[in-house]
Order: C-alpha cells, then structure tokens, then sequence
C-alpha cells in the first residue's frame, strides 16, 4: 500500500516526531511505501489567499497545491500526526487543508449535496495533547476531535477514518509511559496495515 503521512510538529526532539519514526519503521517493516510531507520542514505556506482560489478555478491550480494534491492522489493511505492546540490542528495544518482539500481536488457539490471525491482511500490520525485524556473525555472534547477531523475532514472528502489515537498528559508522564504510547502506535498500524 501506498500510505501518505502529513506531519505537523515543529521540534525535531518531540513525542510527536518519536511516533512519526514509529509509524514510517512499522509501514516499512510491513512492506508498505511512505512518503512523508513535514509540513514544517517544507516551510508549506498554509494561507488560503484570494489569488489561490482564482487561479484554482480558472484551472489553473497554484504549484504547491497540486504537489500535495498529487501525494494525497497517489495514496491509498493518509494519515496525519500532530498535536491538538487550542483544541485544534496546527494552523500550518489548517491551512493545509484549506489550500490542498480543495472544492473540485477532494469535494463537489450536486443536486443531493456534497460529492466525495477522495473515496477508496482510508485515513488515521495521531494526537497527542497537554489534558489528561479522562478530562478531554469527560468534557466532550475527545468525541468532538473526533467528529472535526474524522468526520469533518475524512468521512467529507470520502477517507475511510480508521483509527484515531489521542494520547494525552503529554510533557507530565515517565518514560515508560511515552514508550507504551509508541508500542500502541506500533500496534495500530501492525493492526491495519500489516
């Protein structure tokens, strides 16, 4: 399988960039090809400006849109890795979404409502976060992350959403802890993907 993994942190000694390793090693271990866009490390202009949707409608689709656009084309698989702040994506993430799931590249709209254009592909998403995960659950956060990005972002464009691990309590827990934490993310992918 070809899986596609869109990585927002920008610290190269993060936990986040400890499961983005775990997650590339697992998919090559089981034979799957990777490419990894480190939205960072790409310096990836995440503004939607007026000029890109002109030129997006004219045919005319801006060079670092459809670069993305081609990766997310080419995979069966697209996961993303990042951490939850202000109880949302990084906005160089947003703005990834926003320039590169665009209106005619991943959704249309007909007579019966919104037609999905990126069905066949399945997704998975990996968050970490500073809020012990019994308080994100207990407040409805947790299902909410869920339902924005799943749901709002995979399920819309017609990604198939199968798994979403939240770990919580991050920059508070031992070392072991942060180890499991891989071990589950080794799991997950071992699980669908082997």
């Amino acid at each position: 399988m070809k899986h596609l993994i869109v990585y927002a942190h920008p610290y190269p000694e993060s936990l986040n960039h400890a499961i983005l390793e775990t997650t590339v090693n697992t998919l090559k271990k089981n034979d799957n090809e990777v490419v990894v866009r480190d939205l960072y490390a790409l310096d990836f202009q995440p503004v939607l400006k007026p000029e890109d949707t002109a030129a997006m409608k004219a045919g005319n689709t801006p060079n670092d849109i459809k670069t993305e656009q081609e990766f997310i084309a080419e995979a069966d698989v697209i996961t993303f890795i990042y951490p939850i702040w202000w109880t949302g994506l990084p906005a160089i993430l947003k703005g990834y979404v926003d320039r590169v799931f665009a209106f005619g590249f991943a959704y249309s709209a007909g007579e019966e409502g919104t037609i999905k254009l990126l069905k066949g592909k399945k997704g998975l998403i990996i968050n970490t976060h500073g809020h012990p995960n019994e308080v994100y659950d207990e407040m409805g956060m947790t299902a909410g992350l869920k339902v924005t990005s799943d749901t709002g972002i995979f399920d819309f464009t017609g990604i198939e959403p199968v798994d979403h691990l939240l770990f919580g309590s991050i920059g508070y827990l031992d070392e072991e802890a942060y180890k499991g934490m891989l071990k589950k993310v080794e799991d997950t992918i071992n699980s669908h993907f082997s």
